[in-house]
């Protein structure tokens, strides 16, 4: 099976290849640039139709998404006849919330004839099991990643965020568009009158994939620049839905909790 991997920005590509056996074929949105990731092809949204038959002329059978991507400003000049017919539904969907404009792209590619792909296909060692990586969580944190796993759950029905942090049962901040590493600055930059004393519980950070998401794209993701946040805003830890969060290199991340003292949980 021939597998295109359809990436935007960061390091997702990068370590998504690299976990990967063969080398799938790179297919980039025009506007993103992934990190340390040669492109084989690039596309825009108003030339889908010619995308997806260069694809099926190359023999591409199998689709996967990896990378963060924003939504881009259609050109209507560019939008040739037979992608004006698979646009329509993308585009209401747009108007709603990530999620029903990822299940809509998912269709487009299935309704193409390709199969589609999850990172727990493609590479399963980035999607760790359950269990601590790194360290121990105390009662306190315990509690804090309880509470914040039932924010994020909260946030997610309305396809919000899936993200949260909780100290001492109050929660300091939840992720919405500007993304986790907005968050976790936005908490280190709070004054200390507005956090529980720090000796108490120090807070923890809790991520997860959204009620009924579709696990095949847009699965969240964390990597080492998320632990050095975590570190920067005095927290305790960090956990996540185990087989639900990506981790862009575990052994890496693991190491790194450990320096920096924090505790890594992949939460049951």
């Amino acid at each position: 099976m021939t597998t295109a991997l359809i990436v935007g920005t960061g390091s997702l590509p990068r370590a998504l290849t690299q976990a990967m056996p063969d080398r799938p074929l790179i297919a980039a949105f025009d506007a993103f640039t992934p990190d340390g990731v040669d492109v084989d092809l690039r596309f825009r949204i108003e030339r889908l139709g010619p995308f997806l038959r260069d694809l099926q002329d190359r023999g591409i059978t199998r689709v996967a998404f990896a990378g963060a991507i924003h939504r881009p400003r259609l050109d209507p000049a560019l939008i040739d006849p037979f992608t004006a017919e698979l646009l329509p539904p993308l585009i209401v969907a747009m108007r709603g919330g990530d999620d029903g404009a990822l299940r809509a792209v998912l269709a487009i590619f299935e309704d193409a004839g390709f199969a589609i792909a999850g990172v727990g296909d493609l590479a399963p060692d980035l999607l760790p099991a359950a269990g601590f990586l790194q360290g121990q969580a105390t009662p306190t944190d315990t509690a804090d990643v309880t509470r914040a796993a039932t924010i994020v759950a909260a946030l997610g029905a309305v396809d919000v965020g899936q993200g949260a942090v909780v100290q001492q049962g109050l929660c300091l901040a939840v992720e919405a568009l500007p993304g986790t590493d907005a968050m976790l600055r936005s908490v280190a930059s709070l004054p200390a009158t507005l956090r529980p004393d720090p000796a108490q519980g120090r807070g923890v950070f809790y991520k997860a994939a959204k009620p009924g998401q579709d696990l095949r794209i847009d699965l969240p993701t964390l990597g080492p620049g998320t632990l050095h946040l975590a570190a920067e805003a005095g927290l305790a830890g960090i956990a996540w839905q185990a087989g639900h969060v990506i981790c862009l290199d575990p052994p890496a991340m693991t190491a790194l909790a450990a320096k920096l003292g924090l505790f890594l949980w992949s939460r049951p």
